[in-house]
């Protein structure tokens, strides 16, 4: 049974004690080896306290094969970021000062909120895509919420839409990485 991913998601999960800076920085450290392996990825806020980071994968690769590569960017903004960031997924043992890098979500069936959906949060966030300087210090997820959300899609146009195009060529990406 041969199933396909039409990206990779990394999923920058915080832990009450990380701040939305450390996010940030973790987001643009992930941004830092998506460049060194010479792709492209596509950041939203989640619409809670993380971020999503997307890479096109246009349904060429399964999704053991995108959890593994997801998974060997994680080891590397870990090993960039030991001091925020964990790949331990367990509850018990991960550190509450540490923003946990899922990888685990490139698996089928895995949930995650979907791209401009509105969390069932206080002032309704919305989960929106990002350009990569917006991940500034004051960025907040909660500063794209259900008054603000169509004004800024009617500006910036679907910034999520380059996610459904053209994948990357993962094989090439990993000769970039080492």
């Amino acid at each position: 049974n041969f199933e396909t991913s039409t990206c990779v998601v990394m999923d920058l999960y915080p832990s009450e004690k990380n701040s939305v800076g450390e996010v940030n920085e973790t987001a643009l450290v992930v941004k830092e080896m998506l460049d060194l392996a010479k792709i492209k990825g596509f950041a939203k806020t989640s619409g809670s306290s993380g971020i999503h980071i997307f890479v096109p994968m246009e349904n060429k690769y399964s999704f053991d094969q995108v959890k593994n590569f997801a998974h060997l960017l994680m080891q590397k903004v870990e090993k960039k970021l030991p001091k925020i960031t964990t790949l331990e997924r367990a509850l018990k043992t991960r550190s509450d000062k540490k923003i946990y890098l899922d990888y685990l979500q490139n698996r089928s069936g895995q949930t995650l909120a979907s791209v401009y959906s509105i969390r069932p949060k206080e002032f309704a966030p919305v989960s929106m895509p990002l350009n990569w300087d917006e991940l500034k210090p004051g960025l907040k997820p909660t500063d794209f919420n259900i008054e603000n959300a169509l004004d800024r899609i009617k500006k910036n146009g679907d910034l999520f839409k380059p996610v459904l195009v053209k994948g990357i060529d993962m094989l090439k990406a990993l000769e970039n990485l080492s």
